[in-house]
């Protein structure tokens, strides 16, 4: 009986005797409560909420990104590098066992000391095995404060890992969005270019008859331009955006040969062309829009508020 109490009392000495004290959680001032609880957010950060825009393009890039992505990969990577470090931690706790075995062939010297006796042979076999047992009791609790520390470690990689995750998935799923929006902007920078040159040619048109202003002719000439002008920087976005998604999807910048081949179709039907080259000589007439919009003399005034239709320009008439 007395035996048995002092081995007691040995083993909670030596549990006391662990190595640092535990650990605490320090004081952090929080609000009593968030908007989100925490059991909801986990849950919306494990949803595959890409799949609610209903896109198989998008779910297949994000499939992807997900396999191929050298981030998540050096992620998860490092994950299992934690959980082989507390498993090597942890067996310290075990008696360890070693065994080993050994053969070999050798020849011994005639001219040697002992040397070989007259007759003898030099060559002989040799053969060794070793069996080996060991238990390190932990005392002082230095392998379970290790083991601890390795066990948080695989702790904060998971968080790290699932962190990359997110970021991924959201910057594969901004890129696409963002690569779509601006094909939507070039589709409406061409139509909207396409629209401007019909009515420049519309305005040359009615130049040519007298009917509007060279002034005119120009704005519209400019307006035209300018429509022209934004579509070489969207395309600069989009070439962007191109090379920024194989780079996430863990493979190397490059233009996705499908894309090329619509963009180039689009710039087939661009109405880039000159919509007014040179302004067109009017049809020769008797009075001039600059006649017309002529100051006029006092005399002139008169005889125009005397006509019996005072409200209309006077008339002009093709030669």
């Amino acid at each position: 009986m007395k035996t048995r109490t002092i081995v007691v009392l040995i083993a909670a000495a030596a549990a006391g005797c662990a190595l640092g004290p535990d650990y605490v959680r320090p004081t952090v001032e929080t609000p009593d409560a968030w908007r989100v609880d925490y059991p909801k957010a986990a849950e919306v950060a494990n949803t595959k909420w890409w799949e609610q825009f209903s896109d198989p393009v998008l779910a297949g890039l994000i499939d992807r990104a997900l396999r191929e992505n050298r981030d998540v990969r050096v992620a998860a990577a490092r994950v299992d590098q934690f959980l082989g470090a507390l498993q090597s931690t942890r067996s310290q706790l075990y008696p360890q066992i070693g065994y080993g075995a050994e053969a070999s062939r050798n020849r011994a010297s005639r001219v040697g000391q002992p040397p070989v006796p007259p007759g003898g042979d030099p060559y002989f076999s040799l053969y060794q095995a070793s069996l080996s047992a060991a238990w390190q009791l932990d005392l002082f609790g230095r392998v379970r404060r290790l083991s601890e520390a390795a066990q948080a470690q695989v702790y904060a990689g998971e968080q790290a890992r699932r962190g990359v995750v997110l970021s991924v998935v959201a910057s594969v799923a901004a890129t696409y969005i963002t690569l779509r929006a601006f094909d939507r902007q070039l589709e409406i920078a061409h139509a909207t270019a396409g629209n401007f040159a019909d009515t420049a040619r519309l305005f040359r048109l009615r130049f040519a008859a007298g009917v509007v202003s060279q002034t005119e002719v120009a704005q519209i000439e400019s307006q035209y331009q300018q429509a022209l002008a934004s579509i070489p920087a969207i395309e600069q976005q989009i070439a962007a955006q191109e090379n920024l998604l194989p780079l996430l999807l863990g493979g190397e910048p490059r233009a996705d040969p499908t894309r090329q081949d619509d963009r180039r179709a689009r710039a087939a039907a661009d109405p880039r062309r000159p919509a007014f080259d040179a302004p067109a000589t009017p049809a020769r007439t008797s009075c001039r829009p600059s006649r017309i919009w002529s100051p006029r003399t006092p005399a002139s005034a008169r005889r125009a508020r005397s006509t019996t239709r005072p409200s209309r320009s006077p008339g002009c008439s093709a030669r």
